[in-house]
């Protein structure tokens, strides 16, 4: 059974309107309405208050009788989702650390001192302008890398709903 037809079964069972189960969930009429008719679907949180105020299964909520339900794909996808959200931050943290070191390391070569001592050799830090493009190539390539990836998640998406 799909969740829609379990909020409507939970609440002919308590012989309350949908009014009436909003203001026990703090949610609005139009939310009950429309988990009804399976336009959208609530958070975890309210499945669970839904659970707990109508002692109804939790499992029976979230996994149908049998099959997974909408709810169960809707809780798979979340949890994919914030996966990825939290792999993009994290690369968006490495690209941005690689660019502020690079940057970090051309203004310090412009600010050393470069000197030949007594003997005739050139102390310079040469290695640091090299190192400086580097680190901003990197970070660049993984910025490059995060965006192909958000555009082709986008596509991917898309074309899952049509």
């Amino acid at each position: 059974m799909d969740f829609g037809k379990q909020i409507k079964e939970i609440r002919t069972m308590y012989k309350i309107t949908q009014e009436d189960m909003a203001k026990e969930l703090n949610v609005t009429r139009q939310a009950i309405s429309n988990w009804e008719n399976n336009k959208n679907l609530p958070d975890i949180e309210i499945i669970i208050n839904i659970a707990k105020t109508y002692s109804y299964s939790l499992d029976n909520l979230i996994l149908g009788e049998n099959n997974m339900n909408n709810i169960a794909k809707k809780l798979i996808n979340d949890g994919s989702e914030n996966k990825t959200i939290k792999m993009n931050l994290i690369g968006i943290c490495i690209g941005a650390f690689l660019l502020l070191m690079g940057f970090s390391l051309i203004i310090l070569k412009g600010m050393s001192v470069e000197y030949i001592d007594n003997y005739g050799i050139l102390h310079e830090n040469f290695f640091l302008l090299p190192m400086g493009f580097l680190f901003i190539f990197s970070g660049a390539t993984t910025f490059l890398i995060l965006g192909i990836r958000k555009i082709i998640n986008i596509i991917v998406r898309k074309n899952r709903y049509e």
